[in-house]
């Protein structure tokens, strides 16, 4: 690996989440936060300059990168921006405790929303929006930022983006990768300009509008209340989170189509109709059990089935309603929509809709071979017939879930007091999600949690937000060697 190479770019990566404590200083100085609090965010923006600066200047020459290359700045970049991302918290004084810091800091990047804080508003409004922040910066992901920015890293640009955007497929919209940044980049921040204003014109002040405009796009789920959105009482809030939060679950290709003229393609594609038919199925089971079981009129039963499904489908972690009160029917259909998160090519966590659906369709596959072995069944998807080896991987790649969730599962039973709590805290920072059950569940967060569990669902939501490979690929003795 070109270590120069890799951390010269790193330094620019470092260099961009700098503007964000820059402008998080700006907030605080705006909203009157105490002068230690406005001294810390200002020491944390100028450090974070000085180590970036610093970085790009020992590590000068020509950029010229390989696939390898690419895997070690996504890996290592995250890292980095993760940890500085502490910074605000620690001389703030908000978050004293490191490894808590280090937790809600890699949850912000990561776009989790799992938070260790036990009261969100006695935050100050600088911490407040640097943590929103954060999010923003990772939902689509500080590298393709840093592709869409930096115009001489098109020459590697390649290795970047194919190491960071998740799903099993990278749709390469333009022939040249950083101008495919910028179109994703000019999508996701369209849906982030609409979900502020609309969410202002729905009756949130500004500062709450700009935070959960931020957080909501990128199906992060922190909000500046301990109460998440249930805080507003308003269902007009919850249904413009709900249409923000779907369309960001949605591959950001399909959106580009679209705005080019193309709306027929989202019905052309064949995940986004599994994933748009496994979200009404979610909503209808639900919104019965919950009207059969929970004592709710049919209106209040779809308004908290639709909020909760969509919340858990897109990974995002937002909470209207305490949803650990519900009958066991409606939180195992919560638990699987937990896993399978949204779209590949969106910004959202889980194993990803056309993943399971090649995994269904590869399991009927099976099933009519075992009935007659001598047929040729192909796995299609919509009128394509899917490759073999991209079968293979779709399904090494469950497996590695699976092993990774169980092995887990058991490392945080030493750190929990039950297995629900256990197994739905590994799901939830695996799958990018935030919240789970148990102790984590709605009402409650990742606060008693010990130091040691803190830093494992640390680093399951590195794991997760970078699908495994770009991380684990690191720990192979072949990597290493030139």
């Amino acid at each position: 690996m070109n270590f120069r190479a890799v951390f010269h770019l790193i330094s620019f990566l470092l260099f961009f989440t700098a503007i964000g404590k820059f402008a998080s200083w700006l907030v605080s100085i705006a909203a009157g936060d105490s002068t230690e609090v406005q001294r810390g965010l200002l020491m944390a923006a100028l450090l974070s300059t000085v180590i970036s600066t610093l970085l790009w200047a020992l590590t000068r020459g020509t950029t010229d990168l390989s696939r390898r290359d690419g895997f070690g700045i996504v890996t290592f970049g995250w890292l980095a921006v993760a940890h500085l991302g502490t910074l605000p918290y620690l001389l703030t004084g908000a978050i004293p405790h490191a490894p808590t810091a280090l937790f809600e800091a890699m949850s912000g990047f990561t776009a989790t929303g799992a938070t260790a804080l036990r009261e969100i508003e006695v935050l100050p409004d600088g911490v407040l929006f640097w943590r929103s922040l954060t999010q923003w910066y990772g939902g689509m992901g500080i590298i393709v930022l840093a592709v869409a920015i930096i115009p001489f890293l098109g020459v590697g640009g390649m290795q970047l983006f194919s190491a960071e955007i998740s799903g099993p497929s990278k749709d390469r919209l333009t022939p040249r990768i950083a101008s495919t940044a910028k179109f994703l980049y000019g999508v996701y921040l369209l849906l982030t300009l609409v979900a502020i204003l609309a969410l202002r014109l729905a009756g949130m002040h500004w500062f709450d509008a700009i935070n959960h405009g931020l957080t909501c796009a990128a199906t992060g789920g922190f909000s500046t209340y301990t109460g998440s959105i249930a805080h507003f009482e308003s269902f007009r809030i919850e249904l413009i989170c709900v249409t923000i939060m779907m369309l960001s679950a949605m591959s950001y290709p399909l959106h580009y189509r679209a705005l080019m003229g193309r709306p027929g393609s989202y019905f052309r594609d064949a995940q986004w109709r599994f994933f748009i038919f496994v979200w009404l199925v979610a909503i209808t089971i639900v919104s019965i059990n919950l009207w059969r079981h929970m004592d709710l009129s049919g209106t209040l039963a779809v308004r908290q089935a639709l909020f909760q499904v969509s919340t858990f489908i897109t990974s995002t972690g937002y909470v209207s309603a305490d949803y650990d009160q519900w009958p066991a029917l409606s939180r195992f259909v919560l638990l699987l929509l937990m896993v399978m998160g949204g779209c590949a090519g969106s910004t959202t966590g889980g194993i990803k809709a056309i993943r399971v659906f090649v995994l269904l369709k590869k399991g009927l596959r099976e099933i009519r071979l075992f009935m007659r072995p001598e047929a040729v069944v192909q796995v299609k998807i919509g009128q394509k017939s899917i490759p073999q080896d991209i079968i293979s991987k779709v399904t090494s790649y469950f497996a590695i879930y699976m092993f990774i969730w169980a092995a887990c599962t058991l490392l945080m039973t030493f750190f929990t007091p039950d297995l629900e709590t256990a197994f739905s805290s590994v799901l939830a920072t695996l799958g990018n999600m935030g919240p789970g059950f148990g102790m984590v569940g709605a009402v409650q967060n990742y606060a008693d949690i010990g130091s040691g569990g803190k830093i494992a669902l640390t680093l399951l939501m590195l794991l997760g937000r970078l699908e495994f490979y770009t991380v684990l690929v690191l720990f192979l003795p072949a990597f290493w060697r030139r």
